[in-house]
């Protein structure tokens, strides 16, 4: 055997051993202390991380009894965050924020019941900031510290000061680690409201605008529920250290809103598998009929928060809760929610006879849709099987995001149209993270019709079995569904055509943040030396002028005309998404409605006052295209 010694990889001496300090194992290795870095194009982004870190610190002194508001200010690269609680100790101030294991939440006298508990969320807002700075304000004097990369730059001194006790934080995102990030105002919109609903009682004044509830989880549900869909009063009851609000809408699917110590749990947990448990305890004891838990669950919308001591969530970013009791001693978080809400449910529907006649129309209608498409669901579901064998439209990838990998979260499907736009993409790609789903062509406009549609067409059929969505989002194979096709009319269609078909029979895989659409260039800018793709004219523009010269200008009218070679670089580390949301104001079937259903004077009246007409000269030749 020929013998490994002289080879340095096997080497292994006092020179193999390494010390990171804390900063430096941040930067190293982030993803440990906020899940994934990203460019704020998902809303588990490293930079809404970075932004909740601080504010949940704040939130913090709220729930102790400290300050009643929180001002809130972002640009495109500064966060900035002013509280008027205790503010930190003066003498820790500079240890509070790079000091590992540095903290007052390991006493449980002064923070019950926080979110963060280990000692690292503003450590690692300063590691990954370009400028960081704290100060803090208490009893006349201040103490104010800046950093670089969590390296101090000034000599922090204590002076004296007339602002309110409480704490300043401003800090900028790491432009090296997160690359071309961009805030997408609509998920700090949603981050400022749970802030507020979870914290009855605070007001958050966010860049001009104010954030206030009043009753809780109930103001949450009054936003996200149309009123006019909703079949009965939102049922809002509390406890200890428990809040539950519910309802149920003429919506596919479940929709859920869970927290624990005012963290956003988006991937659930224990205590909302809880949740559903004790609805479905509650209906059947209450209506004596072993119903389905499907159809008791079907088109729910609820929300549920609660306070515990000493959280174990599944990761640093804290998306789901893990199994822990309610205090040390206490009962099981799953016991003590399912518990709650069986018995709280069931005595409020013996108190509100017509909530407990519209719940169960709403569950029998449920139970009868389900059995009307028992049939044509158990044919389907076999030629989806036998398909998914040598399922050509679907090039799937190694990792999925329901197996619990380390890259599970990594893991996307593209949804492409033709033939050549995905044989681009299938040969670019990466086969770890990235799957491919082919279309033949528009798919059905599915508005109005009923689930029984998603069966009875094919295409969808196999598309719902690839996304492995039928039977809710705790299966989902892919963290990111992206839409993509060519940005002309065509693929502008198709790109509506399938945003109708999940809002209107999985709306809560676009609510939950999973639905994008790929930006891929308008424009390739080359001269000799160097080549620049543009994704509007404005970036064409620039380049045009970086270049100098008459360099060549080529439009890209559809993906397939991006050889695979080049489309590569723009599904990799740089790849541009622009997500699916639904503003709060909107309600789904007036949006659908709208864009999807007859032809209405009001959206005739629309397209006619938002058409311009621009020009775009290529190569001397002048190309006119229409913009909605």
């Amino acid at each position: 055997m020929k013998s490994d010694k002289g080879n340095p990889l096997f080497e292994y001496t006092e020179a193999s051993i390494k010390s990171l300090d804390w900063r430096e194992h941040i930067r190293l290795r982030p993803g440990m202390y906020i899940g994934k870095l990203g460019d704020g194009s998902a809303k588990d982004d490293g930079i809404y991380v970075l932004v909740k870190e601080v504010v949940d610190n704040s939130i913090d002194e709220h729930m102790m009894g400290f300050g009643k508001t929180i001002d809130i200010k972002i640009t495109d690269k500064t966060v900035t965050v002013r509280d008027y609680g205790r503010g930190i100790p003066l003498g820790k101030v500079v240890e509070v924020v790079s000091k590992i294991n540095t903290g007052a939440k390991y006493d449980s006298g002064a923070f019950q019941k926080s979110v963060g508990l280990n000692g690292v969320g503003t450590k690692a807002v300063n590691a990954l900031s370009n400028y960081f700075k704290v100060q803090a304000f208490r009893d006349g004097q201040t103490k104010l510290a800046e950093f670089k990369k969590g390296v101090l730059t000034n000599d922090p001194r204590i002076s004296k000061s007339n602002e309110r006790n409480g704490t300043l934080v401003v800090f900028e995102p790491d432009n090296t680690m997160f690359k071309n990030y961009h805030f997408i105002p609509e998920y700090l919109d949603d981050l400022m409201w749970n802030y507020a609903f979870l914290n009855a009682g605070l007001t958050i004044n966010y860049n001009g605008k104010k954030f206030y509830s009043k009753d809780g989880l109930l103001d949450l549900l009054k936003q996200k529920a149309d009123p006019e869909e909703i079949r009965y009063p939102i049922i809002h009851f509390k406890g200890n250290d428990i809040e539950v609000a519910m309802t149920h809408g003429n919506q596919y699917g479940e929709e859920y809103y869970s927290f624990v110590n005012g963290q956003n749990t988006t991937q659930g947990g224990t205590h909302l598998a809880a949740f559903r448990e004790g609805v479905v305890k509650a209906v059947r004891d209450f209506y004596k009929k072993d119903f389905d838990a499907a159809d008791i669950r079907a088109s729910i919308v609820a929300a549920i928060a609660v306070r515990v001591q000493e959280p174990v969530f599944e990761s640093q970013t804290k998306t789901k809760l893990g199994s822990i009791n309610m205090a040390p001693e206490g009962p099981s978080i799953r016991n003590y929610v399912g518990d709650f809400v069986a018995k709280e449910l069931e005595i409020f529907l013996h108190k509100n006879p017509a909530v407990a006649d519209a719940m169960l129309k709403r569950i029998m209608q449920s139970e009868r849709e389900r059995k009307e498409i028992a049939g044509i669901k158990k044919l389907a579901n076999e030629r989806a099987k036998k398909a998914n064998l040598h399922n050509r439209k679907l090039r799937d990838c190694r990792y999925h995001f329901d197996d619990n990998s380390n890259r599970a979260g990594e893991s996307m499907i593209f949804i492409t149209e033709g033939d050549s736009a995905s044989g681009s993409i299938t040969k670019s790609r990466d086969v770890e993270t990235q799957a491919v789903f082919s279309l033949r062509g528009k798919p059905l406009n599915c508005f109005g019709l009923t689930k029984k549609v998603v069966y009875e067409n094919e295409e969808f059929n196999l598309l719902q079995h690839a996304l492995n969505i039928e039977d809710g989002l705790d299966g989902l194979r892919y963290n990111k569904v992206i839409i993509a096709t060519d940005a002309d009319v065509d693929g502008m269609h198709i790109r509506l055509l399938l945003m109708t078909f999940f809002l209107q029979f999985f709306p809560d895989l676009v609510k939950a943040g999973h639905v994008y659409i790929l930006e891929t260039p308008l424009f390739r800018v080359r001269n000799k030396k160097e080549t620049l793709y543009c994704y509007s004219e404005e970036e064409k523009q620039n380049a045009i002028k970086q270049l100098g010269g008459k360099p060549e200008i080529t439009r890209f009218k559809g993906l397939g005309e991006i050889s695979p070679e080049e489309f590569g670089k723009f599904i990799g580390d740089d790849i541009r998404l622009q997500p699916v949301t639904l503003d709060k104001d909107s309600h789904l079937r007036d949006v659908l409605e709208f864009y999807m259903g007859k032809n209405t004077p009001d959206r005739q009246d629309f397209i006619i006052d938002n058409l311009r007409i621009e020009l775009d000269k290529v190569e001397d030749t002048e190309e006119e295209t229409v913009t909605l």
